[in-house]
């Protein structure tokens, strides 16, 4: 069965739109600002796309695959994480977007994740795509203005 509910949380980076692209897809740098995960994809619509690493003392082994990939446009993905203690079924599997306006010097970033089970983890949701956010934030905003 799937969940109405979804979440949204966006961010204005003062970073040209090639950058937060950049930061959105080369795991090198998603490791820096998203609570230290190693993603494994290559952005491939059909293909995986994998999150581990370890959070609070657990490993944890999450997946889905690629939806859709617009250069500088989109990332949409489903996704299913080990420690949601909800089983590996399709149906669990929330949707995850990425879209990128471009304003010049401004790129706005808004993150959306549909399929949200209950108001709590809609919550829990919200919370963390907020701090992950404001860590790429500022470390791209820290890169772009460092003083020459």
């Amino acid at each position: 069965m799937k969940h109405d509910r979804s979440a949204q949380v966006s961010v204005h980076i003062h970073a040209p739109i090639e950058a937060v692209w950049e930061a959105l897809t080369k795991p090198e740098i998603i490791k820096k600002y998203f609570f230290g995960t190693n993603t494994i994809t290559d952005w491939v619509p059909g293909h995986m796309i994998v999150f581990e690493g370890e959070w609070e003392g657990k490993t944890y082994h999450d997946k889905g695959t690629i939806m859709e990939v617009r250069k500088n446009e989109i990332i949409k993905y489903d996704y299913w994480s080990s420690m949601s203690g909800i089983e590996d079924k399709p149906e669990n599997y929330v949707i995850v977007t990425y879209e990128l306006f471009d304003d010049g010097d401004i790129t706005t970033l808004v993150v959306t994740q549909e399929n949200i089970p209950d108001d709590e983890r809609k919550e829990h949701s919200i919370e963390n795509w907020k701090m992950v956010l404001q860590e790429l934030k500022k470390m791209l905003e820290k890169e772009t203005y460092v003083a020459s």
